[in-house]
């Protein structure tokens, strides 16, 4: 209004001249101009980041005003890396400038939501029940009511309630389960606790004081591949992004750097520059095509084929044409090929008798167990130079043992023999030096190649017409005992035999080698032509630079790898495959080369700090943990549809009589004997077993084991459809499971969930399915679950379907602790203002939880006693438990041995009461027992004195009283900060101790200059704090050389935590060996059946075509975080679309953002299409994670709203991957397990023609 009257009065306004009237000054009022001074100003700038899953792990300036967030910038003050190396900044994306979007947008939620159905039954029920558990027992066992709140889901009608009242409902309803089903029904997931790890930390630590459930994520979320552990012993420690500055030649395979590592893409282009020759292995023209120097693109899911031939070419070439003395020393060092395998006879369909690869030699074979008395059936052994059997240091049998006891100290990688300590030099072949002593025999090797999986290409072999390809190898034969005892041994080295299942030519007589890489033989670069695609010429040149250039750099070369070819059915193959191309060429452990993948915030830095609270470590143990893949294939009924067939993944060499049923059947055997865990664990409620075992005068640990030898105590997987196993309560939190990583969404919403869904195929029955080892049931359930409570900042689709909503605090809104694998600092999530509307820190939500339980449960649950039962874990001495062979006592084939041939058995005590109590308090076991992590363990009672002085101590009267405070979220970070030895120096020192005690080596030098370092969160939220070194992670934090994994095992001699200490080309466990995988091998992707019986079943008169289903990663959301904000949506196409390539687009007849269809036997997805030239012919991408709550008109296929990308996906789990009790073959949380892959997956792809939005507002139109 003043800027308008001084234009009103701009005549008559008094003005003033100067500069010879050159210029004249005015008496304008300028206040209108405050308004665009004030856009950029603010009160403060706090230090934030996201949590959302993203490796970035970005630090960023909040801006406030008011008390309001207006925007947010980058940091750019992360401590410098090294003169020689570009810095980490500046970091961050447009996704990460978008967030402050959400604080205040329609899609926060912002008030406690509860189901209306649901509260109106609760309330009528509390008003005359006698305790609010036992109103939760009258609807809940009320059929009636509780189907008309599970059917409700997914359909609206949420309404506002209060914390008290969600709190006393949630607390119920877990009280409830409890006591009538065990605790082991109330489930929780959530992912990635390095994004946010005091957050993750407060549902997990609730639902361990309870006795619940945690489930794992990483193994779910298909993140992490199997093929880590069985190599490495490790799951996925990898450099970080500064190390590609380092690599002079860099292959990124499957992994879209500029649009999915965003903020670390510069030291890819910086590089270069330096430079480095990039290579891209994409089946698509994706963003990382036009930064690199080649791009070879292989059809989608052949990436095993390349990486064959390529290793062919570099065995050839670098091993045998000229030796690289570099890869000798290296993989005779740090790698399994010097050792022996056995050798054993097969007899085959056809009544050839062949001989495949069998075990492992080890000590316990020779009759004198050459001299060791423990573990000698876990100590490989090989030949050295002079032609003698001897005994290498590290293998896993001098891991475990007596505190003191002859072969301590000798697990470790020096290169002497362990029964003298002389220096030894093992050879790699039985052919190597004069006279040696072999000969030549004839090695059988499953072949997948000519295996017909429709719409890829297959190559048949004359000489394996039967799956079976015979090799010619160097072999020999040993002599296991001494005169008069004899017993011999017919043995091949790792190295022979790898050399011959590449099909390396050497020389030997009749070998089926090629001499030619033109010639079209397993493995050569013509081979893989006929497959994939890729131009033999290309395959060779890169694979020779390849190999040349880590050479003549020491292993400067290095893959960027992305999770893609984990959601291959067969993606061990994938991995394996190019893993073994960086070990021949001594890459890994090296600077600047080596495995890079990345996928999320793997990296959990302070992990043994931070275990200790979230899984309340520090008053019960063990905890309750579950592999997630495993539990929803069980409890959603895909199990039921599965028509992958067993015969259909076994080697053409195994004996097919031993491996019949259906895949279920093998998760079942697994988790009875103790390979991994179960969820719920026994049908009987582990409380009431604790009480029938004290009537029956017995201790409970006896009583169990009794009781499963005699049927009358049965595993829950063995019935999942039974109402006494069904998961009962399911938490989710800092997680989209039923709008991201739900595969088998569909089947998730009928049987999980019991609401509409849009599943289309039938269950198969019982003589289809084929289950040998589960209950068959003539109906399967529809609503197992009786409560389903989220907890989030947006109304996502996980949210659309619960039961309760709860309103938790933004990343601006709280804090935590937050690290990536990207980098290797530690900083924080900070509270920029105060929680919006009614929202709550997770923190704070499940503190409330507590203390209502703690309330609710008084007449219903005391001090109790409860089994649990708890897997052979990795990293303990239980992973020694079955040496040789599979042995199931349920078959009667061994005794029921707990920790031995079955699961471990625990007596644990609760204490529910004071389940607040113990929540916000550091309870004793971490004063008495200590803390600790992979194997080694320390005392931290220096450590809890210390937090007692930090965070003050309990004063009121009660179990607590003197212990630590962990009340406020900040307590909660300073008590992880304090107990990891990566942000504590004096803790670091102590853990390098401890594993120079396995050792024999002193490695608390690499700690020991930043003992006196404690990092607190107030020093983070000042700048990000790079951590400490530590024995839980392969690589170092030096100013000298960057985070590179496996760089401790290489420089200091630390074995690989593998059964040979070392990595590993060959894995002998005996299903490795029948499903085909003991060696590395091309694996075409498996047929899943779900497309024929679905084409033109509903016709709406446009042409279908049946493309293969992938789901990548996007530019505009990390995952579906940001899909649904504004500002993203805006710069993509406002909604989900699909990508398909112009050709399959005019075949048929879609053009460019018409509405499309994809659908198969599993469900249905509704979209707009993209058509791009980038995409492949044959295959159809779906960015990941697009929910269906923005701009999505209804399905034609099924009637309801067209569903996410996992609506036409399905679980398809693999034996191989439920292995346990050996080695490195053993359940870890998150270390390993089945994995929900989903690329094998084909859909039908149409153009829709009825565009309706199920709103009845009258915009349905008809497309033409």
């Amino acid at each position: 209004m003043s800027h308008f009257l001084d234009r009103l009065s701009h005549f008559t306004a008094p003005k003033e001249s100067f500069s010879g009237n050159h210029g004249i000054t005015t008496g304008e009022d300028r206040t209108w101009e405050d308004a665009y001074r004030d856009r950029w100003a603010h009160d403060k700038i706090v230090r934030s980041t996201h949590g959302v899953n993203c490796t970035g792990s970005c630090s960023w300036k909040i801006y406030v005003k008011g008390g309001i967030v207006t925007w947010e910038t980058q940091q750019t003050d992360y401590p410098r890396t090294r003169a020689d190396l570009p810095n980490h900044e500046p970091r961050g994306c447009a996704r990460g400038a978008s967030y402050s979007w959400y604080l205040y947008s329609a899609n926060r939620v912002k008030y406690p939501m509860v189901r209306g159905k649901l509260l109106k039954h609760w309330r009528a029920a509390l008003a005359v029940a006698k305790s609010p558990v036992d109103a939760w027992a009258s609807i809940v066992e009320n059929a009636d009511a509780r189907r008309e709140w599970q059917q409700q889901r997914g359909l609206g009608g949420m309404v506002r309630s209060s914390w008290d009242e969600v709190n006393q409902i949630i607390a119920s309803a877990n009280v409830y389960t409890a006591k009538k089903y065990g605790p082991d029904r109330v489930i929780g997931f959530s992912p990635i606790p390095a994004m946010s790890m005091v957050s993750y930390a407060a549902g997990s630590r609730y639902l361990s004081l309870i006795g619940g459930v945690c489930m794992s994520f990483y193994d779910w979320y298909c993140d992490l591949p199997p093929a880590s552990p069985q190599v490495w012993g490790e799951q996925t420690d990898v450099p970080e992004s500064a190390d590609w500055y380092n690599s002079t030649y860099i292959i990124a395979w499957g992994s879209n750097v500029p649009q999915t590592r965003t903020p670390d893409a510069h030291f890819f282009t910086e590089v270069r520059y330096k430079g480095a020759k990039t290579v891209a292995i994409t089946p698509d023209y994706a963003e990382i095509s036009k930064l690199c120097d080649l791009w070879m693109h292989p059809k989608q899911g052949t990436d095993a084929a390349i990486a064959m031939a390529m290793g062919h070419v570099i065995l050839k070439e670098f091993y045998f044409d000229k030796r690289s003395a570099y890869f000798d020393d290296y993989v005779r060092r740090y790698t399994d090929m010097p050792n022996l395998v056995q050798l054993e006879e097969r007899t085959l369909p056809d009544g050839r008798t062949v001989v495949v690869p069998g075990r492992y030699l080890r000590a316990s074979d020779f009759n004198g167990k050459l001299g060791q008395q423990n573990n000698p059936e876990w100590k490989t052994v090989a030949v050295d130079q002079t032609d003698k059997i001897v005994l290498p240091n590290g293998s896993i049998g001098f891991r475990w043992g007596a505190g003191e006891r002859d072969d301590l100290g000798k697990w470790n990688l020096e290169d002497k023999e362990a029964r003298g300590d002389d220096q030894v030099k093992l050879k790699l072949s039985l052919m190597e030096g004069e006279g040696s002593e072999y000969e030549v025999g004839e090695v059988a090797f499953p072949y997948f190649g000519g295996h017909d999986t429709p719409n890829f290409q297959s190559n048949k072999q004359a000489d394996a017409a039967d799956g079976v390809i015979m090799r010619k190898v160097p072999v020999r034969r040993i002599k296991l005992g001494k005169a008069g005892e004899e017993r011999y041994a017919l043995v091949a080295t790792v190295f022979d035999l790898t050399v011959a299942n590449y099909g390396v030519p050497r020389g030997l007589p009749g070998e089926n080698a090629a001499t030619s890489y033109d010639q079209d033989l397993p493995y050569t670069p013509a081979w893989q032509e006929k497959i994939t695609g890729v131009k033999r010429d290309q395959v060779i040149a890169v694979a020779r630079q390849f190999a040349d250039n880590a050479d003549k750099t020491k292993g400067k070369s290095m893959v960027i790898i992305g999770a893609a070819m984990n959601h291959w059915y067969h993606s061990d193959m994938n991995y394996r495959g190019i893993i073994n191309m960086l070990v021949m060429c001594g890459c890994i452990g090296q600077e600047g080369g080596g495995w890079a993948h990345y996928v999320g915030q793997e990296k959990l830095r302070p992990q043994t700090g931070w275990t200790a609270l979230a899984f309340a470590l520090d008053w019960v143990r063990p905890p309750r943990q579950m592999n997630s893949t495993s539990f929803f294939y069980a409890h959603t009924d895909q199990w039921r549809y599965e028509k992958l067939g067993v015969e259909e993944i076994l080697s053409p060499l195994a004996d097919k009589s031993k491996f019949g049923g259906s895949l279920i059947d093998y998760n079942v055997r697994a988790e009875r004997m103790g390979w991994l865990p179960s969820a719920p664990q026994l049908q009987t409620n582990p409380l009431q077993l604790v009480k029938d075992a004290q009537a029956a005068g017995m201790d409970p640990k006896d009583y169990a084991v009794q009781s499963l030898k005699d049927g009358s105590l049965r595993m829950s997987c063995e019935d999942p459809d039974h109402p006494n196993n069904w998961p009962r309560n399911l938490f989710v939190w800092r997680s989209n499971l039923l709008g991201s990583s739900g595969k088998g969404h569909e089947y998730f919403l009928k049987h999980l969930l019991g609401t509409t869904h849009g599943v289309q195929g039938k269950d198969l029955g019982p003589d289809e399915a084929k289950p040998q080892e589960v209950q068959w049931h003539a109906k399967a359930p529809e609503g197992k679950l009786d409560l389903l409570v989220t907890l989030d900042f947006r109304m996502s689709t996980t949210c659309l379907y619960s039961d309760i909503v709860l309103p938790t605090a933004t990343w601006y809104e709280k804090n935590d602790l937050n690290t990536s694998d990207m980098h290797p600092f530690i900083h924080p999530l900070s509270t920029a203002v105060d929680p919006a509307w009614q929202s709550k820190s997770d923190w704070e939500i499940y503190k409330g939880f507590a203390q209502a339980y703690s309330e609710v449960c008084v007449g219903h649950l005391g001090v109790e006693k409860e089994v649990v039962l708890t897997p052979l874990m990795h990293d303990s001495p239980a992973e020694l438990a079955q040496p040789f062979g599979v042995a199931e006592w349920k078959k009667g084939e061994c005794d029921l041995i707990p920790g031995k041939t079955a699961p471990q058995i625990a007596v644990i005590e609760r204490d529910f009461p004071n389940t607040y109590a113990r929540f916000t308090s550091l309870g004793p076991l971490m004063d008495k027992v200590g803390n600790g992590g992979k194997g080694i363990a320390w005392n931290t009672q220096t450590e809890v004195g210390q937090l007692k002085e930090l965070n003050g101590q309990v004063k009121t009267d009660g179990v607590t009283k003197g212990f630590a405070k962990i009340e406020s979220d900040i307590d909660a970070c300073e008590v992880i900060l304090q107990l990891a030895p990566e942000t504590n120096g004096h803790v670091a020192v102590k853990a390098w101790e401890a594993l120079s005690k396995q050792t024999g080596r002193d490695h608390s030098h690499l700690a020991l200059h930043r003992e006196d370092e404690k990092i607190r969160f107030r020093d983070i939220q000042a700048q990000p704090r790079k951590i400490i070194s530590s024995p839980t992670w392969s690589g170092l934090e030096s100013e000298k050389v960057s985070y590179n994994a496996g760089y401790t095992n290489v420089h200091e001699l630390i074995p690989w935590r593998t059964l040979t200490g070392r990595q590993q080309f060959y894995l002998d466990h005996p299903w490795m060996g029948a499903f085909g995988e003991n060696m590395t091998t091309y694996r075409p992707p498996v047929d899943l059946k779900t497309v024929d019986e679905m084409i033109d079943r509903k016709p709406n008169g446009n042409k279908e075509i049946s493309l293969n289903f992938i789901t990548p990663h996007q530019k505009w959301g990390i995952h579906s975080t940001y899909t649904d904000n504004l500002h993203m949506l805006t710069l993509n196409r406002g909604g989900p679309v699909i990508w398909l390539s112009e050709d399959d687009a005019k075949s048929a007849g879609i053009e460019d953002n018409d509405w499309v269809e994809l659908f198969n036997t599993n469900g249905a997805i509704a979209a707009r299409a993209v058509v791009s030239q980038r995409v492949n012919p044959g295959m159809v991408m779906m960015y990941h994670a697009q929910e269906k709550i923005i701009n999505t008109p209804g399905s034609e296929i099924t009637g309801t709203r067209g569903g996410i990308h996992n609506s036409v996906t399905r679980i398809v789990t693999k034996p191989t991957h439920m292995i346990g009790g050996y080695a490195q073959f053993s359940y870890g949380f998150n270390y390993y397990g089945t994995i929900g892959t989903n690329r094998d997956e084909f859909v039908i792809v149409r153009k829709m023609r009825k565009i309706d939005w199920l709103d009845g507002e009258g915009r349905d139109t008809v497309q033409a």
